[in-house]
């Protein structure tokens, strides 16, 4: 005979499997949109740098700058506008800024060797594997250290700003060993808090907008991963 002790235990274990469903399900979009993100910003990445018709008159003229301004103009346009944009929209300008990303790292591969790159990427997805696991099953609550992230990487974007002016190599390699420390850190935060974010009751639009924005949030620290190791192991042309 069942008592009301066992069908509520039952009934909460139901509840749980459904919810850490809905859970995997929404990390694996998460992953799924950075993912097809990082595909479509190498490829234009590519296709841009084996186009000399492209990137002489982007990177050979003021335009570059902006090129390399556009992407933080969309992620601050992502940070005040995704509560009024619908999923749809939000998915869209995703797609858009991985494309104008694309396009700003085309120069990657027309400073760095094919060699280097690859091997920078592979290192770059391990750490970022390993980092974003072990915010997503850690129990320790990574929220204190947040605010140290945050000015961290706002110490670094202000840095980086100052030396494409001052061009110091003192001063680039700081950045790329603080900066790798600060999006190493961010990658296991974001990976908690997207983790947190979610809730069933959010309905589908939110919780589709909440995994655009969660895709990226991980797609701009693998990113600047990717970039600051390769500032400091990359092998450059000759």
């Amino acid at each position: 005979m069942n008592t009301p002790y066992a069908w509520q235990t039952g009934n909460a274990r139901t509840t749980t499997a459904i919810f850490d469903e809905g859970l995997r399900r929404h990390m694996l979009r998460v992953y799924n949109y950075m993912g097809i993100g990082l595909v479509l910003t190498g490829m234009v990445a590519f296709f841009v740098a084996s186009t000399p018709a492209l990137y002489v008159p982007i990177f050979q003229s003021p335009l570059k700058w902006v090129v390399m301004l556009a992407p933080l103009a969309f992620v601050f346009f992502f940070s005040f506008r995704i509560n009024a944009m619908s999923a749809a929209t939000a998915q869209m300008a995703f797609w858009a800024f991985c494309a104008v990303m694309g396009l700003s790292l085309a120069s990657v591969f027309l400073v760095f060797t094919g060699t280097s790159i690859a091997r920078t990427f592979f290192i770059t997805a391990a750490m970022f594997g390993a980092t974003s696991l072990y915010g997503y099953t850690t129990r320790r609550d990574l929220s204190k250290f947040g605010s140290f992230l945050v000015m961290g990487l706002i110490g670094v974007i202000i840095a980086s700003l100052v030396n494409i002016f001052l061009a110091s190599s003192a001063l680039q390699f700081a950045i790329s060993i603080i900066g790798v420390l600060v999006f190493t850190g961010l990658t296991a935060y974001d990976t908690q808090s997207i983790k947190e974010q979610y809730a069933e009751s959010h309905g589908h639009e939110a919780n589709s907008k909440m995994a655009v924005f969660g895709a990226l949030s991980l797609y701009l620290n693998f990113v600047n991963l990717f970039q600051l190791l390769l500032s400091l192991t990359g092998q450059r042309e000759e």
